[in-house]
This record gives C-alpha cells, sequence and structure tokens, in this order.
C-alpha cells in the first residue's frame, strides 16, 4: 500500500504521527492509498522550517522570485498529462476536466510573473518642506493555505502562486481526498529554484486545520470549501489575529429570459450543472426559466440531454462527461438529499440514482438527476447539492426570477440567458452577488481579474487571484524622509502638519 507523508524543506518526507487517511479511487471503490495525518508537533516543524526559509527569500529582488514563477509555468505545461492522470485517478473526474483544473492555476502562475509590477509602491517628492514620502509593499512572512478536494491543482496554486511570488513562505493544507498532485506541484517549484523551505506541504484533518489557524508565526490563512467551515476557519483565525479569507458553498442560478437561445441555453445548463459531477463551488444548480412557454421548452430540450449524458472512469478519455463523485459518503449524501426533493413534492423528471457501471459496481457513480417544480422552500433548493443535480425553479416575471437569487444566502455565481442588453445590464446592476455571467454559464473570472462570492460565500475584504492576491498576501509601510536641509531649529511639540 502507497503511503503519502509531506513535503518540507524542499523534500517528501514520512509521517509521523502514526495516523493515516485512506485515499480512494473513486471509480472503483478501492482504496489505493493511505496519507499521514500530521500531528501538532509536525506542524510546529513545517513552520519553523518555513519561518527559516522566509528570510532570505524575502531579500531576494522580486524579479528572481517572478523567474521562478516562469519556470514553474514551464515545467506544467511539461508535466500536465502527469499532473492531470494523478488528479483523475484520486478524484475521479475526467481526465480532460483535469487537465482544466491544472491550466486554471498555471494561469495563476503566469499572471504572477507580473510580481515586480504589481509589488511597486508609491512615490511624493516634496510632500513638505525637504521631504519625501513613499510606501512599499512588503510580504506578511508565513502564511498558510487550506483548500478542498474538488481543485487539487487550481486552487493551490490560487493560493501559494501570489503568497509566494510577494515574499512569503507558505504552509499548504491540502485535502486528504486527493493529496498527490499538490505535493507534485511543490516538487515542480522546486525544479523552478525555489529555495527549500519556502513551499511546504503537510497533510492532515481537523487537528492540523486547528493547528495552522493558532499558530502564532502564520500571519494569514486562506481557505476554500463548505460556508459552515469558512465561517469556522474565519472566525478563529481572525481571533488570533490573522489575516483570513475564506470562500464557502454556493447555490448559483442561471435565469433564462423567454428571448433567450434555448439551445445555447440548455447546453450551457447541462456543461455547468454535471461538469465534474456538480462537485464545483460554480456550478451552475438551478436553472430559472422566465414565464410558462420557456419552461416547458427548457425541459423539453435538458430531458433527452441529460438521459444521453456519459458516465464513467477518467481511463475512458473524451468519451465521458462526468466521473465519480469524490467517496462513498458523498454519494449517500447527494442521493439522499434528492430523495429528500422527491418527499417535498418536487417533479424528478431524470431519475440517477440508480446508475450503475458495468464493471465498475462499487465506483462511487451516480447519473444526472433533473428536477422540474422545484420551489424555494424545498431543500433541494437552499441547500448547496454538490452533485450531479440540477432543479428548474419556475419564474412568472423578470422579476420574480430575479428575487430567487437576489434572496439566496449564497452568492458565488450566478449568470443571465438573454438577447435583450437592457435586462443584461439591470441584472448585473442590481444582482447581489460577486461573479456574474451574461450569457456565459460558469463565471469564473481569468486570473488578472479577482475571484470572490458575496453573501454567505465569502468572508474576508479581500479575494483570490488578481490584484487582491498580492494585497492580502503583503501589507503596506509608509516611509516619510526628510534631510539635514528640511531640519528646523527647536523641537516642535503639536502634531506635525505639511507647512
Amino acid at each position: 500500500m502507497q503511503k503519502i507523508g509531506h513535503f518540507i524543506d524542499g523534500k517528501q518526507v514520512e509521517g509521523t504521527s502514526g495516523r493515516y487517511s485512506d485515499v480512494f479511487n473513486p471509480a472503483t471503490g478501492e482504496v489505493q492509498a493511505q496519507v499521514a495525518l500530521a500531528s501538532q508537533e509536525e506542524i510546529d516543524a513545517a513552520v519553523a522550517n518555513a519561518a527559516a526559509a522566509q528570510v532570505g527569500w524575502a531579500a531576494t529582488n522580486p524579479q528572481r522570485r517572478a523567474r521562478v514563477m516562469m519556470k514553474f509555468v514551464d515545467l506544467l505545461n511539461r508535466d500536465m498529462d502527469k499532473l492531470a492522470e494523478a488528479l483523475s485517478r484520486e478524484h475521479g473526474k475526467t481526465f480532460p476536466d483535469a487537465k482544466g483544473d491544472v491550466i486554471r492555476g498555471l494561469e495563476v502562475a503566469e499572471f504572477c510573473i507580473g510580481a515586480p509590477h504589481l509589488l511597486k509602491g508609491e512615490f511624493t517628492e516634496g510632500a513638505g518642506p525637504g521631504i519625501d514620502m513613499y510606501s512599499m509593499r512588503q510580504p506578511l512572512g508565513v502564511v498558510a493555505g487550506i483548500t478542498p478536494f474538488n481543485f487539487p491543482a487550481m486552487i493551490p496554486m490560487w493560493k501559494f502562486c501570489p503568497a509566494i511570488a510577494s515574499g512569503n513562505s507558505f504552509i499548504l493544507k491540502p485535502s486528504e481526498r486527493d493529496p498527490s498532485v499538490p505535493i507534485m506541484l511543490a516538487e515542480l517549484m522546486m525544479e523552478a529554484g525555489l529555495p527549500a523551505g519556502v513551499l511546504n506541504v503537510v497533510n492532515g484533518d481537523k487537528s492540523a486545520v486547528d493547528a495552522i489557524l493558532d499558530h502564532d508565526t502564520i500571519q494569514a490563512v486562506g481557505f476554500v470549501g463548505s460556508t459552515p467551515i469558512a465561517q469556522y476557519v474565519y472566525a478563529r483565525a481572525t481571533a488570533n489575529g490573522k489575516r483570513a479569507q475564506c470562500f464557502g458553498g454556493a447555490k448559483n442560478h442561471m435565469i433564462i429570459m423567454p428571448d433567450a437561445d434555448l439551445d445555447q441555453a440548455a447546453d450551457a445548463l447541462i456543461g455547468a450543472g454535471y461538469g465534474a459531477a456538480g462537485e464545483r463551488c460554480m456550478a451552475v444548480s438551478v436553472a430559472v426559466p422566465v414565464g410558462e412557454a420557456t419552461a416547458n421548452a427548457l425541459i423539453e430540450k435538458l430531458t433527452p440531454k441529460v438521459e444521453a449524458l456519459k458516465i464513467g472512469p477518467y481511463t475512458a478519455g473524451d468519451d465521458v462527461d462526468f466521473g465519480p463523485l469524490v467517496t462513498k459518503e458523498a454519494l449517500a449524501r447527494v442521493k439522499g438529499l434528492v430523495d429528500q426533493g422527491v418527499k417535498e413534492g418536487a417533479k424528478l423528471v431524470v431519475d440517477g440514482r440508480d446508475f450503475s457501471m458495468q464493471g465498475y459496481e462499487n465506483g462511487f457513480f451516480m447519473g444526472g438527476c433533473l428536477f422540474d417544480n422545484v420551489t424555494r422552500d424545498m431543500e433541494i433548493y437552499k441547500t448547496e447539492i454538490f452533485g450531479p443535480v440540477l432543479s428548474v425553479v419556475r419564474a412568472q416575471t423578470y422579476e420574480e426570477a430575479l428575487e430567487l437569487p437576489l434572496s439566496h444566502e449564497y452568492g458565488n455565481g450566478t449568470a443571465i440567458f438573454t438577447r435583450d442588453g437592457d435586462t443584461a445590464r439591470d441584472f448585473a446592476s442590481r444582482i447581489n452577488i460577486g461573479m456574474v455571467g451574461i450569457n456565459v454559464p460558469i463565471p469564473v473570472p481569468l486570473a488578472y481579474h479577482t475571484f470572490g462570492g458575496w453573501k454567505k460565500s465569502g468572508f474576508g475584504d479581500l479575494n483570490q487571484h488578481g490584484p487582491d492576491g498580492f494585497k492580502f498576501y503583503t501589507r503596506t509601510k509608509t516611509v516619510t524622509s526628510r534631510w539635514p536641509s528640511g531640519v528646523k531649529d527647536g523641537a516642535e511639540f503639536s502634531i506635525p502638519t505639511m507647512k
């Protein structure tokens, strides 16, 4: 049985706690490895190593740090297939989707090559008699990221790339469900020229999370996961004086107006609702057609598409639309929520609960489910299902449709499909959600913009990647300087002002 340890001081090390967690192959249901779960002592050792390495790394000029990122991008492209295969094997997502996971992280690494520009401060000459004033952005020190199972390549890179490019050292605590790719990324960073200790990967469970949140040396924590855990991490981290950016759950609505191209809308819903078995925080899980005619036509187009979804292991390549869920527990939870929807009176148009694949009967597979006539009081509407389930909530007017995402507790992403520019502009202006798509079903911003939800989908003042990433991992120091020619005789007892 393969044992997966940690990555500390530039090399893989075995775990010493004696505790392990099983890593499954979601397609077969078999345990394929065991990952070590770090103890408090192991966290302390990793942080001490990171703190020692950070001093020299922060003193390295930004352009040299950017060159490490440049080389890292080259290595990601070189090892793309190897990374995607390892990711698919542990997560279960299709090989093309796994490559997309890596590429979305790579794009943030590309953006971080511009660190020298992004870290520039400001300068004012002659702010007063003989006085100059300037600001500089400096790293925080040791920072940490706690990342989820559903994007084991992308989200770690969203965290550690801007942090490291800014001169920090980084402690990564990835999901114990698919731990191999984060260690592979750390190895590539070392190959790219990163000094040992600047990026440490420590696997673990809640004990490791709490050790990170309570550690005095760690100055900031980034988290992505469910909303209850995001709230917990944010509260505990900030109570301990740390910066925190924590991103939680979602319930993403897509409004389909009567003038929309229904073929395009249906295709968008199929990809956005069922890709990666629905295990995406930006998955569209609620379709809101406006008007009965629109709803009936949409259901008519969606039904055969959902029934025709191709499900299977990642080894089937391009012949598969999505793979299994990540664990047996995740599968049971999603099926339970579908059961609840049926009990509450929603119409289950397509039922994928009994899907079974020959030769993979023990895998965590589930077919696509399509609900119609879902109402806002139902549990399947209120809860993030995180599975291959799409709910159709009918609305009679645009205002009624708009009210659904406006009033929902989550505010991660949303979309509208329409040919009317006035409606699209009104929607984008009024909606209280962090990321908006107009005829775009999954509006994930590119790396040079910023990613983040509102309401209970996001906690903290700054978002992920883009300029916000550099702001989060640095702090501003302002210097006021005056040379002898500008110094007047005598002490001044009133507050200094510019005269």
